[in-house]
Protein backbone atom coordinates (compact mmCIF):
# COMPACT_ATOMS: atom_id res chain seq x y z
CA UNK A 1 0.00 0.00 0.00
CA UNK A 2 3.06 2.15 -0.65
CA UNK A 3 1.08 4.03 -3.39
CA UNK A 4 -1.98 5.05 -1.07
CA UNK A 5 -0.76 8.22 -0.25
CA UNK A 6 0.36 9.47 -3.89
CA UNK A 7 -2.98 7.95 -5.62
CA UNK A 8 -5.06 9.84 -2.78
CA UNK A 9 -3.53 13.20 -4.11
CA UNK A 10 -4.34 11.89 -7.93
CA UNK A 11 -8.07 11.48 -6.00
CA UNK A 12 -8.04 15.23 -4.67
CA UNK A 13 -7.31 16.79 -8.16
CA UNK A 14 -9.88 14.59 -10.45
CA UNK A 15 -12.52 13.55 -8.31
CA UNK A 16 -14.72 16.80 -9.49
CA UNK A 17 -13.92 15.84 -13.39
CA UNK A 18 -16.28 12.99 -13.95
CA UNK A 19 -13.89 10.38 -12.65
CA UNK A 20 -14.47 7.86 -9.85
CA UNK A 21 -12.23 6.40 -8.23
CA UNK A 22 -12.33 3.05 -6.09
CA UNK A 23 -9.86 0.78 -4.23
CA UNK A 24 -10.77 -2.67 -4.46
CA UNK A 25 -10.74 -5.53 -1.83
CA UNK A 26 -9.63 -8.59 -2.90
CA UNK A 27 -7.99 -12.15 -1.46
CA UNK A 28 -5.14 -10.91 0.87
CA UNK A 29 -2.11 -11.63 -1.72
CA UNK A 30 0.25 -12.11 1.42
CA UNK A 31 -1.33 -13.28 4.60
CA UNK A 32 0.84 -12.12 7.46
CA UNK A 33 1.31 -8.63 6.49
CA UNK A 34 0.58 -6.43 9.35
CA UNK A 35 -0.92 -10.01 11.43
CA UNK A 36 -3.60 -10.09 9.01
CA UNK A 37 -4.88 -13.50 8.16
CA UNK A 38 -7.17 -14.03 4.88
CA UNK A 39 -10.92 -13.55 5.96
CA UNK A 40 -13.48 -16.31 5.72
CA UNK A 41 -16.57 -14.44 5.55
CA UNK A 42 -18.01 -11.24 3.90
CA UNK A 43 -18.51 -9.47 7.01
CA UNK A 44 -14.90 -9.94 7.80
CA UNK A 45 -13.60 -8.71 4.18
CA UNK A 46 -15.70 -5.50 5.24
CA UNK A 47 -14.15 -5.59 8.74
CA UNK A 48 -10.80 -5.09 6.75
CA UNK A 49 -11.59 -2.37 4.71
CA UNK A 50 -13.04 -0.73 7.86
CA UNK A 51 -9.51 -0.99 9.01
CA UNK A 52 -7.64 -0.28 6.20
CA UNK A 53 -9.58 3.06 6.11
CA UNK A 54 -8.35 4.14 9.85
CA UNK A 55 -5.17 2.81 9.41
CA UNK A 56 -4.53 4.55 5.98
CA UNK A 57 -6.87 7.61 6.46
CA UNK A 58 -7.88 6.94 3.12
CA UNK A 59 -10.82 9.57 1.25
CA UNK A 60 -11.21 7.15 -1.86
CA UNK A 61 -14.15 4.33 -1.48
CA UNK A 62 -13.46 1.16 -1.11
CA UNK A 63 -15.25 -1.97 -2.97
CA UNK A 64 -15.19 -5.51 -1.79
CA UNK A 65 -14.97 -8.65 -3.86
CA UNK A 66 -17.27 -11.26 -3.50
CA UNK A 67 -16.32 -14.32 -1.37
CA UNK A 68 -15.50 -16.20 -4.61
CA UNK A 69 -13.31 -13.52 -6.10
CA UNK A 70 -15.23 -12.94 -9.36
CA UNK A 71 -13.65 -9.37 -9.94
CA UNK A 72 -10.19 -10.62 -9.14
CA UNK A 73 -10.78 -13.32 -11.63
CA UNK A 74 -12.24 -11.11 -14.36
CA UNK A 75 -9.85 -8.65 -14.01
CA UNK A 76 -6.59 -10.20 -13.98
CA UNK A 77 -4.48 -11.77 -10.73
CA UNK A 78 -2.26 -9.15 -10.08
CA UNK A 79 -2.19 -7.84 -6.63
CA UNK A 80 -1.97 -4.09 -7.07
CA UNK A 81 -3.24 -3.53 -10.60
CA UNK A 82 -4.58 -0.76 -11.90
CA UNK A 83 -7.09 0.05 -14.20
CA UNK A 84 -9.49 3.25 -16.26
CA UNK A 85 -12.77 1.85 -16.86
CA UNK A 86 -14.68 4.00 -19.69
CA UNK A 87 -18.17 4.88 -18.67
CA UNK A 88 -19.78 2.22 -21.47
CA UNK A 89 -17.46 -0.26 -19.37
CA UNK A 90 -14.89 -0.54 -21.61
CA UNK A 91 -11.19 -0.87 -20.46
CA UNK A 92 -9.11 1.85 -21.59
CA UNK A 93 -6.08 1.41 -19.82
CA UNK A 94 -4.81 -1.59 -17.40
CA UNK A 95 -1.34 -1.94 -15.68
CA UNK A 96 0.18 -4.91 -13.80
CA UNK A 97 1.35 -2.50 -10.95
CA UNK A 98 -0.11 0.89 -9.50
CA UNK A 99 1.52 4.01 -10.63
CA UNK A 100 0.18 7.20 -9.73
CA UNK A 101 2.61 9.60 -11.17
CA UNK A 102 1.34 7.69 -14.63
CA UNK A 103 -2.02 7.78 -13.85
CA UNK A 104 -2.25 11.59 -13.37
CA UNK A 105 -0.82 11.68 -16.65
CA UNK A 106 -2.90 9.49 -18.11
CA UNK A 107 -5.75 11.39 -16.63
CA UNK A 108 -4.93 14.63 -18.12
CA UNK A 109 -5.19 12.80 -21.16
CA UNK A 110 -8.10 11.26 -20.95
CA UNK A 111 -10.41 14.44 -19.53
CA UNK A 112 -7.87 17.28 -19.22
CA UNK A 113 -5.49 18.63 -16.74
CA UNK A 114 -6.01 19.44 -13.76
CA UNK A 115 -6.05 23.04 -12.42
CA UNK A 116 -4.46 21.96 -9.18
CA UNK A 117 -1.26 20.12 -8.12
CA UNK A 118 -1.77 18.59 -4.55
CA UNK A 119 0.79 16.65 -2.72
CA UNK A 120 0.83 14.38 0.32
CA UNK A 121 2.48 17.16 2.47
CA UNK A 122 -1.17 19.07 1.26
CA UNK A 123 -3.47 15.93 2.50
CA UNK A 124 -5.21 16.15 5.59
CA UNK A 125 -4.24 12.13 6.50
CA UNK A 126 -5.89 11.29 9.78
CA UNK A 127 -4.76 7.45 10.95
CA UNK A 128 -5.63 5.08 13.82
CA UNK A 129 -2.81 2.97 15.43
CA UNK A 130 -3.40 -0.97 14.86
CA UNK A 131 -0.98 -2.18 17.28
CA UNK A 132 -1.63 -4.70 20.18
CA UNK A 133 -2.04 -3.90 23.81
CA UNK A 134 1.83 -4.20 25.52
CA UNK A 135 0.87 -7.24 26.85
CA UNK A 136 -0.14 -9.08 23.93
CA UNK A 137 3.44 -10.82 23.34
CA UNK A 138 4.79 -12.20 19.87
CA UNK A 139 7.94 -14.30 18.67
CA UNK A 140 7.20 -16.12 22.00
CA UNK A 141 6.14 -19.93 20.37
CA UNK A 142 9.05 -21.42 18.10
CA UNK A 143 7.25 -21.23 14.11
CA UNK A 144 7.64 -24.17 11.88
CA UNK A 145 9.95 -23.53 8.69
CA UNK A 146 7.25 -23.26 5.77
CA UNK A 147 7.45 -22.64 2.08
CA UNK A 148 6.15 -19.65 0.01
CA UNK A 149 5.33 -22.13 -3.21
CA UNK A 150 3.63 -25.00 -1.15
CA UNK A 151 0.20 -25.86 -2.04
CA UNK A 152 -2.51 -23.92 0.21
CA UNK A 153 -5.77 -26.25 0.31
CA UNK A 154 -9.26 -25.31 0.59
CA UNK A 155 -10.10 -24.59 4.12
CA UNK A 156 -14.11 -23.68 5.07
CA UNK A 157 -15.67 -22.97 8.35
CA UNK A 158 -18.88 -24.93 9.44
CA UNK A 159 -20.50 -22.72 11.38
CA UNK A 160 -20.81 -23.29 15.25
CA UNK A 161 -23.39 -21.46 17.72
CA UNK A 162 -22.63 -19.61 20.86
CA UNK A 163 -25.60 -19.44 22.09
CA UNK A 164 -28.40 -18.64 20.26
CA UNK A 165 -25.39 -16.59 17.83
CA UNK A 166 -23.19 -18.25 15.51
CA UNK A 167 -19.39 -18.72 17.34
CA UNK A 168 -17.14 -16.12 15.62
CA UNK A 169 -14.14 -16.77 13.53
CA UNK A 170 -11.65 -15.26 16.13
CA UNK A 171 -9.35 -18.68 14.79
CA UNK A 172 -8.54 -19.00 11.13
CA UNK A 173 -7.09 -22.26 10.17
CA UNK A 174 -4.04 -22.35 7.03
CA UNK A 175 -3.43 -26.08 5.77
CA UNK A 176 -0.47 -26.39 3.43
CA UNK A 177 1.32 -29.61 2.04
CA UNK A 178 4.20 -29.85 -0.69
CA UNK A 179 2.41 -29.98 -4.27
CA UNK A 180 4.46 -33.53 -5.54
CA UNK A 181 2.85 -34.89 -2.42
CA UNK A 182 -0.54 -33.68 -3.49
CA UNK A 183 -0.27 -35.59 -6.22
CA UNK A 184 1.32 -38.69 -5.01
CA UNK A 185 -1.35 -39.06 -2.17
CA UNK A 186 0.82 -39.15 1.06
CA UNK A 187 3.16 -36.56 2.80
CA UNK A 188 3.19 -33.59 5.31
CA UNK A 189 -0.33 -32.04 5.92
CA UNK A 190 1.03 -28.53 7.93
CA UNK A 191 -1.77 -27.21 10.23
CA UNK A 192 -1.92 -23.10 11.25
CA UNK A 193 -3.85 -21.97 13.40
CA UNK A 194 -4.34 -18.32 13.56
CA UNK A 195 -5.58 -15.86 15.93
CA UNK A 196 -7.47 -13.13 13.91
CA UNK A 197 -6.39 -9.22 14.67
CA UNK A 198 -9.69 -7.94 13.44
CA UNK A 199 -11.44 -9.65 16.05
CA UNK A 200 -9.08 -7.60 18.86
CA UNK A 201 -8.71 -10.80 20.91
CA UNK A 202 -5.37 -12.88 21.87
CA UNK A 203 -4.36 -16.46 23.19
CA UNK A 204 -5.12 -16.82 27.16
CA UNK A 205 -2.53 -18.63 28.42
CA UNK A 206 -3.23 -18.83 32.00
CA UNK A 207 -6.10 -21.14 30.69
CA UNK A 208 -6.12 -24.87 28.90
CA UNK A 209 -4.38 -24.81 25.50
CA UNK A 210 -5.27 -25.19 22.01
CA UNK A 211 -6.61 -28.28 21.13
CA UNK A 212 -7.79 -29.97 18.08
CA UNK A 213 -9.23 -33.25 16.61
CA UNK A 214 -9.34 -34.63 13.04
CA UNK A 215 -12.30 -36.45 11.90
CA UNK A 216 -10.63 -38.45 8.69
CA UNK A 217 -12.61 -39.84 5.60
CA UNK A 218 -12.46 -43.71 4.41
CA UNK A 219 -9.11 -44.41 2.85
CA UNK A 220 -7.35 -41.31 4.38
CA UNK A 221 -4.55 -42.20 7.33
CA UNK A 222 -3.21 -39.86 9.56
CA UNK A 223 -0.27 -39.98 12.03
CA UNK A 224 -2.56 -38.26 14.97
CA UNK A 225 -5.92 -37.05 14.35
CA UNK A 226 -5.82 -34.87 17.83
CA UNK A 227 -3.00 -32.71 19.43
CA UNK A 228 -2.27 -29.91 21.77
CA UNK A 229 -0.27 -26.86 21.63
CA UNK A 230 2.84 -26.46 24.24
CA UNK A 231 1.81 -23.26 26.07
CA UNK A 232 4.31 -20.36 26.01
CA UNK A 233 6.45 -20.05 29.42
CA UNK A 234 5.51 -17.27 31.72
CA UNK A 235 3.84 -15.37 29.22
CA UNK A 236 0.08 -14.77 29.79
CA UNK A 237 -1.21 -13.47 26.74
CA UNK A 238 0.32 -14.05 23.22
CA UNK A 239 -0.93 -14.20 19.58
CA UNK A 240 1.72 -16.33 17.85
CA UNK A 241 0.04 -19.28 15.50
CA UNK A 242 0.03 -22.42 16.88
CA UNK A 243 1.51 -24.84 14.30
CA UNK A 244 1.02 -28.46 13.68
CA UNK A 245 2.37 -31.31 11.65
CA UNK A 246 0.61 -34.27 10.37
CA UNK A 247 1.87 -36.69 7.86
CA UNK A 248 -1.19 -38.37 5.87
CA UNK A 249 -1.81 -41.02 3.54
CA UNK A 250 -4.74 -41.44 0.71
CA UNK A 251 -4.34 -45.27 0.59
CA UNK A 252 -4.99 -45.05 -3.10
CA UNK A 253 -7.82 -43.33 -3.42
CA UNK A 254 -7.73 -40.83 -6.27
CA UNK A 255 -10.71 -38.51 -4.86
CA UNK A 256 -10.21 -38.59 -1.01
CA UNK A 257 -13.22 -36.90 0.92
CA UNK A 258 -12.36 -33.79 3.27
CA UNK A 259 -11.26 -33.66 6.74
CA UNK A 260 -13.11 -32.18 9.57
CA UNK A 261 -11.18 -30.09 12.32
CA UNK A 262 -12.58 -29.18 15.09
CA UNK A 263 -10.18 -26.47 17.41
CA UNK A 264 -10.48 -25.90 20.45
CA UNK A 265 -9.12 -22.36 22.69
CA UNK A 266 -9.44 -19.73 25.57
CA UNK A 267 -9.43 -16.17 23.91
CA UNK A 268 -9.29 -12.30 25.65
CA UNK A 269 -10.61 -9.17 23.91
CA UNK A 270 -7.82 -7.10 23.94
CA UNK A 271 -9.88 -4.20 25.60
CA UNK A 272 -10.04 -6.51 28.78
CA UNK A 273 -13.79 -7.35 28.44
CA UNK A 274 -14.49 -10.66 28.72
CA UNK A 275 -12.27 -14.00 28.18
CA UNK A 276 -13.44 -17.33 27.13
CA UNK A 277 -13.94 -20.77 25.81
CA UNK A 278 -14.25 -21.15 21.87
CA UNK A 279 -15.06 -24.01 19.86
CA UNK A 280 -14.68 -23.88 16.14
CA UNK A 281 -14.82 -26.59 12.94
CA UNK A 282 -13.49 -26.04 9.02
CA UNK A 283 -13.59 -28.55 6.60
CA UNK A 284 -10.13 -29.23 4.56
CA UNK A 285 -10.35 -30.28 1.13
CA UNK A 286 -7.77 -31.71 -0.89
CA UNK A 287 -8.23 -29.88 -3.12
CA UNK A 288 -6.16 -25.93 -3.93
CA UNK A 289 -7.11 -23.33 -3.24
CA UNK A 290 -5.79 -20.24 -5.66
CA UNK A 291 -7.15 -17.54 -3.88
CA UNK A 292 -5.12 -18.11 -0.27
CA UNK A 293 -2.30 -16.07 -1.24
CA UNK A 294 1.42 -16.32 -0.56
CA UNK A 295 2.22 -16.39 3.28
CA UNK A 296 4.62 -13.36 3.62
CA UNK A 297 7.82 -13.74 5.70
CA UNK A 298 6.49 -11.23 8.40
CA UNK A 299 4.18 -14.97 9.27
CA UNK A 300 0.75 -13.82 10.64
CA UNK A 301 1.54 -13.29 14.50
CA UNK A 302 -0.76 -10.75 15.64
CA UNK A 303 -0.90 -7.58 13.87
CA UNK A 304 1.38 -4.99 15.35
CA UNK A 305 2.28 -4.85 18.88
CA UNK A 306 5.64 -5.68 20.35
CA UNK A 307 6.44 -7.15 16.76
CA UNK A 308 8.36 -10.05 17.98
CA UNK A 309 10.82 -8.37 19.96
CA UNK A 310 9.38 -8.42 23.65
CA UNK A 311 7.97 -11.06 25.89
CA UNK A 312 4.78 -10.07 28.42
CA UNK A 313 6.81 -10.76 31.57
CA UNK A 314 6.39 -13.54 33.75
CA UNK A 315 2.56 -14.04 35.59
CA UNK A 316 1.63 -10.83 37.64
CA UNK A 317 4.72 -9.07 37.26
CA UNK A 318 3.66 -6.43 34.83
CA UNK A 319 4.82 -4.86 31.47
CA UNK A 320 6.81 -6.90 29.05
CA UNK A 321 10.53 -6.54 29.17
CA UNK A 322 12.98 -6.67 25.90
CA UNK A 323 13.79 -10.03 25.06
CA UNK A 324 17.79 -10.99 25.41
CA UNK A 325 19.92 -11.70 21.94
CA UNK A 326 19.98 -15.51 22.96
CA UNK A 327 15.96 -15.75 23.43
CA UNK A 328 15.58 -14.66 20.40
CA UNK A 329 17.97 -16.85 18.47
CA UNK A 330 16.19 -19.51 20.12
CA UNK A 331 12.85 -18.37 19.24
CA UNK A 332 13.99 -17.46 15.60
CA UNK A 333 16.48 -20.51 14.79
CA UNK A 334 14.03 -22.77 13.41
CA UNK A 335 16.37 -25.35 12.26
CA UNK A 336 19.16 -24.87 15.14
CA UNK A 337 22.13 -24.08 13.11
CA UNK A 338 22.90 -21.43 15.35
CA UNK A 339 21.92 -18.52 12.65
CA UNK A 340 18.82 -17.13 11.54
CA UNK A 341 18.04 -16.79 7.70
CA UNK A 342 15.24 -14.19 6.15
CA UNK A 343 12.58 -16.85 5.81
CA UNK A 344 13.26 -17.65 9.61
CA UNK A 345 13.05 -13.93 10.65
CA UNK A 346 10.24 -12.28 12.04
CA UNK A 347 9.02 -8.67 13.55
CA UNK A 348 12.26 -5.65 13.67
CA UNK A 349 14.39 -8.82 12.51
CA UNK A 350 12.86 -9.19 9.40
CA UNK A 351 12.24 -5.99 8.72
CA UNK A 352 15.58 -4.48 9.42
CA UNK A 353 17.23 -7.64 8.17
CA UNK A 354 19.70 -6.04 6.03
CA UNK A 355 21.01 -3.86 9.10
CA UNK A 356 21.13 -7.15 11.35
CA UNK A 357 23.48 -8.78 8.55
CA UNK A 358 26.17 -6.80 8.94
CA UNK A 359 28.46 -9.09 7.05
CA UNK A 360 26.05 -9.48 4.39
CA UNK A 361 25.87 -13.42 4.04
CA UNK A 362 22.66 -14.05 4.19
CA UNK A 363 22.19 -14.86 7.80
CA UNK A 364 22.26 -13.29 11.34
CA UNK A 365 24.33 -15.08 13.85
CA UNK A 366 24.11 -14.63 17.40
CA UNK A 367 27.03 -12.04 17.48
CA UNK A 368 24.85 -9.88 14.77
CA UNK A 369 21.98 -10.29 16.35
CA UNK A 370 23.59 -9.64 19.82
CA UNK A 371 24.48 -6.26 18.30
CA UNK A 372 21.25 -5.53 16.29
CA UNK A 373 19.49 -5.56 19.04
CA UNK A 374 21.57 -3.03 21.59
CA UNK A 375 21.43 -0.74 18.49
CA UNK A 376 17.86 -0.65 18.49
CA UNK A 377 17.70 -0.39 22.63
CA UNK A 378 19.46 2.68 21.93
Amino acid sequence: MRNVPSLETVYQDYKNKDVAFFYVYKALAHPGKSGLVQPLTLDERLAHVAKAKTQLGTKIPWLADSMTNDLKHALGERNNSEMIISPDGKIVIARSWSDPAVLRTDLAGLVGKSANTTTIADLDVKTESTRRPEKVATGVVKLIPRKQEAAVLSVKPIEVKSGEEPQPLYVKLRAEVDSASLRSGKGELYLGFFIDPIHRVHWNNLAPTLTFEIKTPDGVTLSKTAGEAPKPEDVDADADPREFLVDYDFGGSDSPGPLEVTVKYFACDDDDKWCSAATQKFTVAWTVNRDAGKVSKERPSGGGGSGGMRTSGQKGKGKGQMMSSADMMKRLDANADGKIVESEARGPVQRNFARFDANEDGAVDAAELKAGMEQMRR
